[in-house]
Order: structure tokens, then C-alpha cells, then sequence
């Protein structure tokens, strides 16, 4: 039960991600572009090729596994190929996890690299007859807070008035 919980909260905050404003703690992974070449996305995308697993149980409860290949990284999602068809749901918790071997491999960002990353698929690609793979995007569960602390590059301090002040 707790499992449908979690995927109607997932699908519903997905779906309503226009709603949030900067007083609640969920950070877009959208933004208003200030003119219409610059790109929407807070994250860059990189398009890396590396072999993937995802583990997801079904509706009857059932542990699933697909063999997939990563087409597109970013610190928010991922968009992977399915080497065979598989039947996911839209806003299906799944882990997404790399193969051991590629973990270290270049453009791939820190949260995909620990190991098993859980995820949210929020959009499904069927394939198609021309021989395409059916794809999925994937929406990374990366605590906001976390990311926050990695960018943090500067150090703070605490000046006279006993505010904080960056060096």
C-alpha cells in the first residue's frame, strides 16, 4: 500500500509542478526561459551511451527487470532505451542502476554513480514499427538539498552583524 502512496504522490507532483512556488522545498527542474533561445532546463543534458538495469514491481507485486541503454543523462533524469518491450506505467517507481563495470565512465553525473538511483518514469516512447526501441524518461527522486550542497563551491562565513556573508 505504502508503495501506491509513493507513486500517486510521485504522479501527482509531477503533474502539478507549475503550482510549486519558491516557498515550498521542490526545486523545478524547469525555469522560465528570459529569451526564447535560452534553454528551460537547469540541468545540462548529455547524451552518454552506457548500459543500465531498471527493477520495478508490477501491479501484482511481482519484481520486473529490463536491460536498458542509456541515450541522455542530466542531475535530474535519464532517457534509456528498452533492449525488449516492457509494460511501465506512467509515474511507475523504478530503480534505476548503471552497470558496475561503466559507473566511472565520463558525463555521467555524481547521483547516478552510487549505485541503485530511484525514479519515476513521466513519459513512455513505444516502439515503433520502423524498428525503433521503446524509450523511457526517467525523473530522478535527487533530494534538492543535497544538490544544493554540491554547488556550494564558495564557503561561508558569519560577518560582524552575525549574518552570512560568502568569501
Amino acid at each position: 500500500m505504502e508503495m501506491i502512496e509513493t507513486a500517486w504522490a510521485v504522479s501527482n507532483l509531477i503533474q502539478h509542478q507549475h503550482l510549486l512556488t519558491p516557498e515550498h522545498p521542490v526545486k523545478h527542474a524547469w525555469r522560465v526561459p528570459t529569451s526564447p533561445t535560452e534553454q528551460k532546463r537547469t540541468a545540462e543534458r548529455r547524451n552518454v551511451a552506457v548500459p543500465a538495469r531498471l527493477t520495478w514491481k508490477d501491479q501484482y507485486g511481482t519484481t520486473r527487470f529490463a536491460s536498458v541503454v542509456t541515450r541522455n543523462v542530466s542531475e535530474f533524469g535519464v532517457y534509456v532505451e528498452c533492449h525488449s518491450p516492457v509494460s511501465i506505467p506512467l509515474y511507475r517507481l523504478v530503480h534505476f542502476q548503471l552497470e558496475r563495470e561503466v559507473r566511472d565512465a565520463d558525463g555521467l553525473p555524481q547521483s547516478l554513480r552510487q549505485g541503485r538511483a530511484l525514479s519515476a518514469v513521466y513519459r513512455v516512447n513505444p516502439p515503433k514499427p520502423s524498428g525503433a526501441r521503446q524509450g523511457l524518461a526517467l525523473r530522478l527522486m535527487v533530494d534538492p538539498r543535497r544538490l544544493v550542497a554540491t554547488e556550494a563551491a564558495v564557503p561561508a562565513t558569519v560577518n560582524q552583524e552575525g549574518t552570512r556573508a560568502t568569501a
